[in-house]
């Protein structure tokens, strides 16, 4: 039937379109906010310059005040190269959400299948990041761009002190929130886990590379961290080589009867991937290869994976730099030739696990072997009472530059935090998501057809005896099992967002059953969807004449199925003013039974209705 089993395509115009626009108002935001920071750069550098004038013409200037005990030595080389390599991967990161599928398809083709081999219980909490996602995806989307790109330029600017350690505590949380919802822990309680194909989850490592940032920069002076660090990724890497080398979990094959191997199965799906042909031939090619030697390829696996753990955990300087070495060239191979970059086909949100490692095994044995000393001569100290908090700043510049940059990020950040979580806490989906189903309404100002019909309380209720009310009228089917609920629930929520404007309009549904004609069928209906209560709710209903031709004036296709079984018809609601003229005509399918529009339909109608309110 015409407005029936509409769904989501990921390209829909009407969601691509809302988010670029919501990218551009955001974008803005952002670069008011570079713009604050470049202005309030400039005001201290000119303070500085006018404080270091008047000390040379020997009025006097500050002192360098006093710096935080780690400040007196550079900032150890492991920690420089942790947080910078996870500030661009956060950053490319959030420049890959930008992608116009990410709205639509995250949910559907990454969170879901990510959570569908795993426990009930995973599958049960990644449902509810997916539900929030569908219910609100330009939101969500657009929040996952600033939120990274946010956290991101806040682990580069702020190398030093307070901030760069609020840093690494902000990408541990939204590292860890991510792993959760849209990793589904990273697999690791699925059968088939292996490091090959990207455990335990590439956002658990960006979550502990943040924790790690956020330690006291102390600690990164001594060489127990490094060597902890080197002897946790050994046993990492030990871990997942007896793991790729546990019999019947396929990784052996290169065939398991007439179907590819498990490692053979993965590369050839990546390879189908849109891409570069040169690099999806690579992976063919070594998709084939592995059918062709599963065996072969496995024990290298095997054998790579313990000699870069047992290496690591060596703790030895010979040792762990040959087992760096060979995890680099291991980490790069997989990266390209299994996990195929992770960020091709129009949802890669992140490089996938390799990189992130490689990044962390770099860190870790800079961290247990290239310890800065701390600087031989005191820093000056000076009371903060003998200066201005100007002067302070002014003669601060660099520690200055990364404060306010790193506010500056932070605002960033928040501009995706903050309605991403207003979004959540919604207890209805966002109007877009009606809209990119079943249209925006079409506007209009004809005269609507009279009717005359008896509610579910027995009452004559007429077009006429309606006048001075705003009316949503639609057509449902008492004993619908699948569509017409749904849209009762929409009608239902649309009531309650308008709030005191309410008592100003009159629901209306007109029965769409033939066989189900009975008042007592109505009430039924109305009881079974919490509708009883609503003073403002109109079921009608007539008979087979009367409902004819209520029918065929508002232009509703009634079928009814062999048997009665199902009475097919369209699913469509009107606007209709208080001078009884049609003011909005609404498609209200609420797809087919998806949960993504559940309540998305309601903000659509209750729109329209406080439009027509307020030019009444």
């Amino acid at each position: 039937m015409p407005g029936m089993g509409g769904a989501l395509q990921l390209q829909n115009p009407t969601i691509v379109l809302a988010f670029r626009a919501a990218l551009r108002r955001d974008l803005l935001i952002v670069l008011v906010l570079a713009a604050l920071v470049a202005l309030s750069w400039n005001v201290l550098r000119a303070s500085q310059l006018r404080l270091a004038t008047r000390a040379a013409n020997g009025g006097g200037g500050p002192t360098a005040p006093a710096l935080a005990p780690e400040w007196s030595a550079p900032e150890a080389p492991a920690r420089r190269v942790l947080r910078i390599a996870f500030g661009l991967l956060w950053l490319l990161d959030g420049i890959l959400q930008i992608q116009s599928a990410i709205p639509v398809g995250l949910a559907s083709q990454v969170m879901t299948p990510a959570a569908s081999t795993s426990p009930g219980w995973v599958r049960s909490l990644v449902a509810t990041g997916t539900t929030i996602w569908n219910n609100h995806p330009v939101t969500a989307a657009t929040a996952s761009v600033w939120v990274q790109v946010g956290i991101g330029l806040w682990l580069i600017v702020a190398a030093r002190g307070r901030w760069s350690r609020l840093a690494g505590l902000a990408a541990a949380g939204w590292g860890v929130t991510v792993w959760i919802f849209g990793e589904a822990f990273g697999a690791i309680f699925a059968p088939g886990l292996t490091v090959l194909f990207g455990a335990p989850g590439a956002v658990l490592i960006y979550a502990i590379a943040g924790l790690l940032v956020a330690l006291p920069e102390r600690v990164w002076y001594r060489a127990a961290l490094g060597r902890a660090m080197l002897f946790a990724l050994g046993a990492f890497f030990t871990g997942m080589a007896v793991l790729q080398a546990w019999p019947g979990r396929g990784f052996w094959q290169g065939h398991i009867g007439r179907n590819p191997g498990t490692l053979a199965a993965m590369v050839h799906s990546m390879s189908t991937t849109s891409q570069p042909r040169f690099l999806s031939s690579w992976v063919a090619s070594f998709a084939r290869f592995d059918e062709a030697h599963g065996f072969a390829v496995n024990l290298v696996a095997v054998i790579v994976l313990a000699a870069i753990g047992l290496g690591l955990a060596s703790l030895r300087v010979r040792f762990v730099r040959a087992a760096v070495v060979l995890a680099v060239v291991f980490c790069l191979a997989d990266w390209v030739l299994v996990e195929d970059f992770g960020f091709f086909g129009g949802l890669g949100t992140d490089p996938n696990s390799m990189l992130p490692l490689l990044a962390t095994v770099a860190a870790s044995a800079l961290a247990a072997f290239r310890v800065p000393e701390p600087l031989a001569a005191p820093v000056p100290i000076v009371a903060r009472s003998e200066q201005g908090w100007l002067q302070g700043l002014a003669a601060r510049p660099a520690h200055t530059f990364r404060s306010i940059g790193a506010l500056g990020a932070l605002a960033v950040t928040l501009i995706g935090v903050a309605p991403m979580t207003v979004a959540a806490a919604a207890p209805n989906a966002d109007a877009i998501v009606s809209q990119a189903i079943d249209g925006t309404p079409d506007v209009t100002n004809s005269s609507s057809a009279p009717f005359s019909l008896t509610d579910q309380n027995g009452h004559t209720v007429s077009l006429a005896s309606l006048r001075g009310k705003t009316v949503a009228l639609t057509f449902l089917d008492p004993v619908c099992t699948n569509d017409c609920p749904v849209i009762a629930q929409e009608f239902k929520a649309a009531d309650r967002m308008l709030g005191s404007r309410a008592s100003g309009t009159v629901f209306i549904a007109v029965d769409t059953n033939p066989l189900y004609r009975a008042r007592a069928v109505l009430l039924a209906f109305d009881h079974e969807e919490g509708l009883a209560a609503l003073s403002n709710w109109r079921y009608l209903t007539g008979s087979t004449a009367q409902l004819n031709r209520v029918w065929a004036a508002y232009g509703v296709q009634v079928q009814v199925s062999p048997g009665g079984s199902m009475i097919a018809h369209n699913d469509i609601a009107f606007v209709i003013g208080p001078n009884g003229k049609t003011r909005d005509v609404l498609n209200a399918d609420p797809g087919p039974g998806s949960q993504s529009s559940k309540s998305s339909f309601a903000g659509v109608l209750a729109g329209a209705m406080s439009q027509v309110l307020a030019h009444s």
